[in-house]
């Protein structure tokens, strides 16, 4: 045994110095396997979205080897002969014959269309908890944007992938595209025209979108893939608070051989994951839906989760037209397809840097905020779900109104209200648990944690024991920093306020600081220990008369969990 190791270890020397004599790469290779990542679960939904997108790319490979994308007519005459004898295009035959006659192609499509719906969600998660943990900040503002990008374009690549087996849902989905189109001012016409070649269908669509699914989308997400992952090791990742952590450190484990092996591992856990839903769940039976005819549609129509919501604000707006010159602008169509997406994407584009010019905050941050410690922020990001969540249900409208047997009607009603109360009232309901949370941190740190035994005093009073927080506990709690203070105005004559700087005068100026204390309200950390208090509580410190009991101590202290401290890996 250890002749064999000897020999390969004699082999990979040998190879490696072949390798670095002529490429000198041993220095990045190593710098590379010392990378040190932290370890959270919820770093895996990043891996997550990069491993779909990678059996994406082998599965579509597989699917493009049997697919015709071509809208010729045909006769079918193949395995599936509830459809023998049917006209339909040569896409959606090509489809039946990977489905039914080529071995293994249902488990790929299948796996290929499971995959495609994980990458959207996976994205949509990661998405939400760099948002909520503040990992957009300075300086991950590009790679934040990156992110948006990928989530837009994932949405349209989706969309012309369903579409390509030309069925009757797909093409439902494609009738809704030219009519967005269509609504547009002046140039939709025109639009429709270039991309259908001619009046809708037309012959070119399904090969345009063919081009655009399996070369120019795949090789763009490639490249910003690559931007991304490249920029996040340059700057190293962010990492949870936690004993040890800080801004100039990172605390975890290398990147050979242990994030690898793990790294690793996980890839074939979401491969034999989707294998397995793909093997007993079904997913777009498109054999049932027959193929398309623009005369024709199916009851319960659902497009993928990923585009409800847009199917929902469709369903939502208001019958709204204009006609002027012989001309109609069918706002009910143009607005819902670009004000929900453009609510979304805008906001979440230009939100680290509102945020960064409100609070003047422009240091770099590596270690992420608990949610909690950011009231404002986590409250908006739940009111944008809602607001996402009540147009995703309007989608299925026509499935909730015939599961629950109500009007169809009513559940539209319904969502109209619903759309602007219920994301106030998400964000209210929200900020106030995250003070509350807040509030029984600062009891933490001033009382201990409850230990559930009970000890009777000499006086006869009965108490609870506590403890103290260990030290892990402890720098989870106390990772809330102060926000960095506006700007001070100049000291002006007795009686008079103060004379505002330069660039907090003016409209602007006043929005800035209003938007600052609403952006900053949280509960005081100086009323509980620490000293660390913003200047901006929301009025509702707890001023209790409590009896101030220290904490007791109801045993032995467990030890300190193993930490690998490291620096980033960067020389």
């Amino acid at each position: 045994m250890s002749r064999d190791m000897s020999m390969t270890t004699k082999l990979l020397d040998g190879t490696g110095g072949w390798l670095d004599d002529r490429f000198h790469g041993a220095k990045g290779f190593r710098t590379f396997f010392r990378k040190i990542f932290p370890d959270h679960w919820t770093f895996l939904l990043g891996e997550i979205a990069l491993y779909s997108f990678i059996i994406l790319l082998l599965t579509g490979t597989f699917l493009t080897l049997f697919f015709q994308p071509s809208m010729t007519d045909v006769v079918y005459h193949g395995s599936y002969h509830n459809l023998d004898g049917v006209r339909m295009s040569e896409a959606y035959a090509s489809t039946l014959n990977i489905s039914f006659d080529v071995r293994g192609g249902l488990l790929m499509r299948q796996i290929h269309h499971w995959a495609a719906d994980l990458f959207v969600a996976a994205i949509l998660a990661h998405m939400l908890r760099i948002f909520f943990t503040g990992a957009y900040r300075k300086p991950r503002e590009v790679n934040w944007l990156i992110g948006i990008v990928l989530f837009t374009l994932s949405l349209f690549e989706g969309l012309f992938g369903y579409s390509l087996p030309d069925d009757l849902l797909s093409g439902t989905g494609l009738r809704i595209t030219e009519g967005v189109l269509l609504s547009i001012p002046v140039v939709g016409t025109y639009l429709s025209f270039f991309l259908f070649g001619g009046p809708f269908p037309g012959h070119d669509i399904i090969p345009r979108l063919y081009i655009i699914h399996v070369l120019l989308l795949p090789a763009v997400f490639v490249a910003l893939i690559t931007a991304h992952l490249f920029i996040m090791f340059w700057q190293k990742h962010t990492q949870m608070p936690g004993k040890g952590r800080t801004n100039t450190n990172v605390v975890g484990a290398p990147m050979y051989p242990y994030f690898m092996a793990k790294t690793g591992a996980f890839f074939f856990f979401i491969f034999g994951a989707l294998a397995l839903a793909s093997t007993f769940a079904q997913i777009n039976p498109i054999w049932l839906y027959g193929p398309y005819d623009p005369s024709g549609i199916s009851a319960g129509s659902q497009p993928d989760f990923y585009m409800g919501f847009l199917e929902g604000a469709l369903r939502m707006w208001p019958s709204w037209t204009w006609d002027a010159w012989g001309h109609t602008v069918a706002w009910d169509v143009l607005l819902p397809a670009l004000v929900p997406l453009g609510i979304i994407m805008t906001g979440a584009a230009l939100w680290p840097f509102l945020e960064q010019w409100i609070t003047g905050d422009r240091s770099e941050h590596h270690i992420n905020d608990r949610p909690r410690n950011a009231p404002t922020r986590t409250a908006i990001g739940i009111a944008a779900i809602t607001f996402y969540g009540i147009l995703w249900l309007e989608g299925a409208n026509d499935v909730i109104a015939d599961r629950l047997s109500i009007s169809l009607y009513v559940t539209t009603e319904i969502a109209r209200y619903a759309i602007f109360i219920a994301p106030v009232v998400a964000y209210w309901v929200t900020k106030r648990i995250c003070l509350g949370l807040q509030r029984k941190d600062m009891h933490l740190l001033e009382h201990g944690v409850e230990t559930g035994i009970i000890r009777q005093l000499p006086t006869g009073e009965y108490v609870e024991l506590t403890r103290p927080l260990n030290d892990e506990e402890r720098a989870v709690v106390e990772v809330r920093q102060p926000v960095p203070s506006l700007p001070a105005g100049a000291p002006a004559g007795a009686g008079d306020s103060d004379v505002p700087p330069p660039g907090m005068r003016g409209p602007l100026g006043r929005v800035r600081q209003e938007a600052y204390k609403v952006l900053t309200e949280s509960v005081p950390m100086d009323a509980h220990g620490n000293g660390h208090g913003n200047g901006h509580g929301n009025g509702h410190g707890d001023g209790h008369g409590e009896p101030d009991h220290a904490a007791v101590p109801a045993g032995t202290e467990p030890g300190d969990p193993a930490i690998e401290d490291g620096g980033d890996g960067q020389a």
